[in-house]
């Protein structure tokens, strides 16, 4: 259902059934574990996330491991104050 490398990848499946005897799958809810940063980097105007993600770990997909760092649910929330220091987490769990 996700993609390799997803945050939701390890996050424990669950279903419900409804009223009429339709079983729904879902995720349980995935909290942010602490994470250790490595680094920071200083935002630039304009700069977005997932480009940010690719220069430090080779793959734009992995911007989640940057708003775990920065204890942030919304990547743009990390972006919009350029010269602002963000940590920067290893790639690997």
């Amino acid at each position: 259902m996700f993609f390799k490398g997803s945050r939701y990848a390890n996050v424990t499946t669950l279903e419900i059934t409804d009223g009429t005897g339709r079983t729904v799958q879902y995720k349980a809810t995935r909290f942010i574990p602490e994470t250790q940063a490595r680094l920071t980097h200083k935002v630039q105007g304009g700069e977005r996330l997932d480009h940010v993600a690719h220069r430090y770990f080779r793959d734009p997909e992995r911007f989640w491991r940057i708003c775990d760092v920065n204890q942030t649910m919304w990547p743009d929330d990390l972006m919009r104050e350029p010269g602002k220091r963000i940590l920067i987490p290893s790639s690997e769990e």
